[in-house]
C-alpha cells in the first residue's frame, strides 16, 4: 500500500497489542513519517519510566531501494535524510549492512522483542556475493570485528590511514580503492573498518550503543580517516565531533543525482573508488611523486 502514513499507524498500533512487525518502505519515501517516527520515540521514552506499562517490541523499518541504487527513477528517489533524522535519537539503533550475513544479524536483532526504533538498510535488487559477504561478520554489529584483517595491512601497528565505512555501496568503494592503493603504495599502512550499527560512532556518553574513547581510538587511532558513508556526508561529522580524531573526512550524498549508472552517481557524489584514492594522496604530501598514481 502506497502510504506510508497509514501503515506507520498500523504498525503503531499492531505493536500496542503485543505483536512484532517491520514497515518496510523505499528510502525516499520513508521521509513522509518523518513526524510520526519523532512523536513514537518521544512517547516511547516516556511509557518506558512507567513501570505499569508493558514492554512492546520495537519499531522497526527496513528500507530499500537506497540512494546509490536509484539510478533508474532518477534524482527524486535519491534521499537518504531520513537517515539523519534517525540518527538523532537517544533509543535508536541503524544498522547498516555490508553483507549478507551482517543484514540477517541486524534483522535478527531488529525483530528482538525489545522497546527502541530500529532502521536497517538494504539493496532491492540481488548482488553477486563478494569478498565483503565472507569477510563481514555479524558480530560487527555488536562493535566487535570492525577492522577487517583480511582487507588490511597495518598489522595491528599504526596505520598511515584508515579507510572506513558504513553500507554496502561504501564499502564496495573502499575497498576498491584500498586495492588500488595496495597495489601502487605497498608500503603504506591501510586499516580498513566497517562499521554496522552507525549509532557506536557517538560517545557512550551520549548514546548507550556508543563506543567508549578508549575502544573508539584503538580501532581509529588518531590518523588521516576516510569514511565512506551511505547518508548524507554532513551527517557523519555530527556523530563523531566529540571524538579525539578530528581527521575523519565523510563521503556521502551531497544531494547530485539524476537518471544515470550507479557508479555514475557515486562519481557525481565523490564517493567513487578515484576520488577516495585521490583523498588519501592529497592528505598524505610525505608521498611526494611516488602519490603521482
Amino acid at each position: 500500500m502506497l502510504s506510508e502514513h497509514q501503515c506507520e499507524g498500523w504498525l503503531e498500533g499492531y505493536l500496542l497489542t503485543g505483536g512484532t512487525g517491520c514497515s518496510n518502505s523505499y528510502e525516499a519515501f520513508i521521509r513522509i513519517v518523518d513526524s510520526m517516527f519523532s512523536q513514537h520515540a518521544k512517547w516511547l521514552k516516556v511509557t518506558l519510566e512507567l513501570p505499569w506499562r508493558r514492554k512492546i517490541a520495537s519499531l522497526n523499518y527496513l528500507l530499500a531501494s537506497h540512494v546509490w541504487q536509484q539510478d533508474h527513477n532518477g534524482f527524486t528517489h535519491q534521499d537518504p535524510g531520513f537517515l539523519t533524522t534517525s540518527s538523532t535519537r537517544r533509543r535508536i539503533s541503524c544498522g547498516l549492512s555490508a553483507s549478507r550475513r551482517e543484514l540477517s544479524a541486524i534483522g535478527i536483532r531488529s525483530l528482538s522483542a525489545q522497546p527502541a526504533l530500529r532502521q536497517r538498510s538494504g539493496r532491492r535488487q540481488a548482488r553477486p556475493s563478494t569478498m565483503a559477504d565472507h569477510g563481514c561478520r555479524g558480530s560487527a554489529l555488536h562493535g566487535r570485528d570492525w577492522h577487517l584483517q583480511w582487507a588490511s595491512n597495518d598489522q595491528e601497528a599504526e596505520p598511515d590511514v584508515v579507510m572506513a565505512c558504513c553500507g554496502d555501496t561504501p564499502t564496495l568503494e573502499i575497498l576498491a580503492a584500498v586495492s588500488i592503493l595496495r597495489e601502487h603504495l605497498p608500503d603504506l599502512k591501510i586499516r580498513v573498518i566497517n562499521v554496522v550499527d552507525l549509532m557506536k560512532l557517538q560517545s557512550s556518553s551520549e548514546h548507550p550503543h556508543g563506543l567508549n574513547e578508549a575502544d573508539f581510538d584503538s580501532l581509529f587511532t588518531g590518523t588521516s580517516t576516510s569514511f565512506g558513508f551511505q547518508g548524507i556526508s554532513l551527517a557523519g561529522p555530527q556523530l563523531t565531533y566529540r571524538r579525539t580524531n578530528r581527521n575523519l573526512h565523510v563521503r556521502g550524498y551531497i544531494e547530485e543525482g539524476t537518471i544515470t549508472t550507479a557508479f555514475d552517481i557515486r562519481v557525481q557524489n565523490a564517493l567513487d573508488r578515484f576520488h577516495l584514492v585521490q583523498d588519501v594522496v592529497d592528505r598524505l604530501p610525505h608521498l611526494g611523486s611516488r602519490g603521482l598514481i
